[in-house]
């Protein structure tokens, strides 16, 4: 059984910054990448940001030079430096692990729990 548990979300004033950590446990033979996507009030969850196994990086659009995606995939871990934070960034942000338990089985989404991102304005 994989987790993944989340940490660092809260509220914060417009201009300022946030830390997400997220770690994960269980039983994992491969990790194709790890991220945070996230879901504002009334909107469908959209990637925020990835990183790959090969240590390459995306991001989305609207929080690219303000966003930055670290971790270690053999750790299990990535985290999320949030800056210069708007109130469209207010939303429950989600860690995401694409990978599989076993070797030769299918490689599936595992999402933690969430954390609330809250940026008044």
């Amino acid at each position: 059984q994989v987790q993944l548990v989340e940490s660092g979300g809260g509220l914060v004033q417009a201009g300022g910054s946030l830390r997400l950590s997220c770690s994960a446990s269980g039983s994992i033979f491969s990790i194709n990448s790890m991220g945070w996507y996230r879901q504002g009030p009334g909107k469908q969850r959209e990637l925020v940001a990835r990183m790959s196994g090969d240590s390459s990086t995306n991001y989305a659009d609207s929080v690219k030079g303000r966003f930055t995606i670290s971790g270690d995939n053999a750790k299990k871990s990535v985290y999320l430096q949030m800056d210069s934070l708007t109130p469209e960034d207010t939303a429950v942000y989600y860690c995401n692990l694409y990978g599989t338990p076993y070797p030769g089985n299918y490689f599936t989404n595992y999402w933690g729990q969430g954390t609330q991102v809250t940026v008044s304005s």
